[in-house]
């Protein structure tokens, strides 16, 4: 994993013109005895009081001894524990989000997101509308969002992504993260596969409709990336030095979005089904997915989609030229930045690459497996696009130009 000064003269030295967001993370610490450095971290900053936001799984596996060390330090706290909905499924909704913040005093200096990529959503949320910092403590390898600055979360039904702030330091304990459910093992590494379609729906959005893009960043989340696929075994394994990799590239992926301050490097059409389907089982109050698994099911079905249709239309040159004559929007881009366009789609894996190593983690392979019937996925690759109106990806690209979609 890059280090944090590296990643700061690496920012200053890039040419890419676009504007990059300070990085205010002071440690990233990965160690078996993380939560005690954690603790000292606290002391160093002087911290006064802090409120622990977990909910009731996480505070047993992770909260109770960071609370007891607290506690060993004199120093003041409160827990925080966020309850369940209905189903069950502890969901940043406005329900959490309105707990967290009720649930969090005035005078706590700041709060500590014990949990997974859910806690971590709504401590973010949550501590940036109260004016306070918050440190990252993951309890398991699950997804890439710890230290980035978005808090995913669903309002009125509707997942949307607000940019409030990243942790001001992040204390990863090796042992508890091995001793995370292989499921939430294998949704990390399928959260770091979904790069391949995002990354490649970053250039094309830049190509075609002049989304900024920093090379630097889409660096960071490639390398990160492909330090998974060539650990795999490893991370298989659930063995430490495994574990380590995949955490440090979760957090890699994390820095690439803070660089350029938004999520664009990491979330593209794969993230919009995922978005989608989790929006759809809300309404239907059925229980959730964990989001590493979805991103590893729909990165699959994206790619069978640019492979195949996208990749067909952008070569066929007669067909561009007819469309536009259609007068049909940002074809003139497409045409001109053919070869360009052709370049990305040719470089992404065929799906069944994505099948093998997902896989070999135990890790759900198709849609089926995830309760997702096919016509709730023949709708997300129809609309789930609208989601995200500001980026324009293959996804939506397709969905402009082929219509009446035969997916299933």
């Amino acid at each position: 994993m890059i280090a944090l000064n590296e990643l700061l003269n690496l920012s200053k030295a890039c040419t890419c013109g676009n504007q990059h967001f300070s990085i205010s993370i002071d440690e990233i610490v990965i160690s078996k005895n993380a939560l005690d450095e954690a603790v000292a971290y606290l002391q160093k900053k002087s911290f006064k009081k802090a409120a622990i936001i977990a909910d009731q799984t996480t505070y047993d596996i992770a909260g109770k001894r960071l609370s007891a060390l607290i506690e060993e330090e004199k120093i003041n706290y409160e827990v925080v524990i966020i309850q369940p909905n209905e189903q069950n499924d502890v969901v940043a909704d406005e329900a959490a989000l309105i707990e967290a913040m009720l649930g969090i005093s005035q005078d706590a200096e700041v709060a500590i997101a014990v949990g997974s990529g859910t806690i971590h959503d709504i401590t973010r949320f949550a501590s940036f509308k109260m004016g306070k910092p918050f440190i990252s403590i993951p309890t398991a390898p699950s997804v890439d969002g710890f230290n980035s600055m978005g808090a995913p979360v669903v309002i009125k039904g509707v997942k949307t992504t607000f940019q409030m702030q990243s942790p001001i330091a992040l204390f990863a304990d090796i042992g508890i993260l091995q001793s995370a459910p292989r499921e939430m093992i294998a949704a990390g590494f399928g959260d770091m596969i979904g790069k391949y379609t995002s990354l490649a729906d970053w250039k094309f959005s830049h190509l075609i409709a002049g989304e900024p893009y920093c090379p630097l960043s889409a660096k960071l989340t490639e390398e990160a990336l492909e330090n998974c696929v060539k650990h795999v075994e490893q991370i298989s394994e659930v063995d430490e030095e495994g574990i380590k990799i995949l955490i440090e590239a979760l957090i890699q992926s994390g820095l690439a979005m803070l660089l350029v301050g938004h999520s664009s490097p990491a979330s593209g059409g794969e993230h919009h089904l995922s978005h989608y389907w989790e929006m759809e089982f809300l309404k239907q109050n059925k229980l959730q997915v964990l989001h590493g698994a979805k991103v590893g099911v729909s990165a699959q079905l994206i790619l069978d989609l640019y492979k195949n249709d996208v990749l067909k239309l952008v070569s066929n040159s007669a067909q561009l030229e007819e469309l536009r004559g259609e007068s049909k929007e940002k074809l003139d881009m497409v045409i001109q930045q053919q070869h360009a366009v052709l370049e990305v789609l040719h470089s992404l894996p065929e799906a069944q690459v994505l099948s093998g190593l997902l896989q070999k983690l135990g890790g759900p392979l198709r849609p089926t497996h995830l309760g997702i019937p096919s016509d709730l996925v023949r709708n997300s690759l129809n609309e789930a696009h609208l989601l995200r109106k500001n980026r324009y990806t293959m996804l939506a690209f397709w969905n402009e130009h082929v219509g009446n979609h035969h997916y299933a």
